[in-house]
């Protein structure tokens, strides 16, 4: 009875951690394998579940190596930036940690493989790095377009003073390029000033909000490329502002649709589900990922580290405000997105958390 909730206790802890682990005899056949390990292998516990590691790994790999290697010594091995490849499934990048866990002689030994993603603590670093730097920036940019704004108003005010004044009434044409150049900077100035006040959540369905950005991108670019959706139907409502949401889709999707400008190409919008998924430093059970693809040439890549800083952007008559505004709005959603970029696809995923946003 005792070992019974020994096993019961050390299953559910297996369970909840964020790191993938796979449980697996002496003769390598797979006992347990947590929520984590299915996400990162691409593999069902279904399918792996009383299988051999070399059915899906190999005999001759450096992962199988290295459990033998555990196995032979008797004690725990790390081997850092481990390439796994599981037959038929693209190869992952991992920390891999191989303990022995011995609890006696009556009681059969257990191999314990931790695996953690590189990619996951890259990301993690990149995100931790970038909301530093958007938390600076904003700042710097907040403080500088309140300034930029102030004397907009005495400068409009001025320019219909003294448009009123004047005896040549062809010369109003000059005041009026004033006025209209300070309406354009004001403009310009609240998207420096991002989305603010507080959010309105409320029951959101992630594919009504794409399905609206995506008649309004169509409609604005008629036949000039083709867009592809990849929905997951069975994904849950999630708690947010829809108008927000919107805008910082709609931002993503002009972005690749301007990527595509005068190319033959395709954007597809794709839906996902991810669980224990960790933004900045908390764990979610279940988060929505939305990717934003395209066919285009890709970021320069001169401009990545800064793509999401305001002002920043390939093109020569680009405001530089659609991806910092999109990061602002999805991140007080409690969300964050990432991208991943090279020649013929670039790829903005988004993710968010199904609860109330902050």
């Amino acid at each position: 009875m005792r070992q019974e909730t020994v096993n019961e206790d050390a299953n559910t802890l297996i369970e909840a951690l964020a790191t993938a682990v796979v449980v697996t005899d002496e003769a390598l056949r797979i006992s347990k394998v947590n929520a984590a390990a299915e996400s990162l292998l691409a593999l069902s516990a279904t399918t792996l579940l009383g299988r051999g590691l070399a059915d899906f790994f190999g005999t001759a790999s450096d992962f199988i190596r290295l459990i033998e290697r555990t196995l032979r010594d008797r004690r725990s091995f790390t081997e850092r930036n481990l390439e796994l490849t599981a037959f038929g499934l693209p190869s992952v990048l991992v920390d891999c940690t191989v303990t022995l866990w011995e609890l006696g002689a009556a009681t059969p030994a257990k191999i314990i493989i931790e695996l953690a993603s590189v990619e996951r603590h890259q990301r993690i670093q990149f995100e931790e790095k970038l909301l530093l730097q958007n938390q600076a920036t904003s700042a710097l940019m907040r403080g500088l377009a309140h300034e930029v704004k102030n004397p907009l108003g005495g400068i409009r005010g001025a320019a219909q003073l003294l448009e009123r004044e004047l005896e040549d009434r062809r010369h109003a044409e000059y005041t009026q390029i004033i006025i209209g150049e300070v309406d354009r900077l004001r403009i310009l100035v609240d998207k420096m000033l991002g989305p603010l006040g507080t959010l309105d959540n409320q029951p959101v369905n992630i594919h009504d909000v794409l399905e609206h950005v995506r008649q309004l991108v169509q409609a604005e670019h008629i036949g000039a490329f083709e867009f592809c959706r990849d929905y997951d139907p069975s994904l849950p409502d999630l708690l947010g502002d829809r108008d927000q949401l919107i805008q910082a889709f709609l931002n993503l999707v002009r972005n690749a649709a301007r990527a595509l400008d005068g190319r033959e190409g395709r954007i597809t919008l794709r839906s996902r589900a991810q669980r224990k998924f960790t933004i900045g430093d908390q764990q979610h059970r279940l988060v929505i990922r939305i990717d934003v693809i395209d066919t285009g040439p890709g970021v320069a890549p001169d401009i990545a580290d800064r793509i999401f800083f305001p002002l920043v952007s390939g093109y020569a008559d680009g405001s530089g405000l659609g991806l910092p505004l999109a990061q602002s709005m999805i991140s007080r959603q409690g969300g964050v997105i990432g991208f991943t970029s090279e020649p013929g696809h670039t790829e903005f995923s988004v993710w968010l958390p199904i609860e109330v946003g902050i």
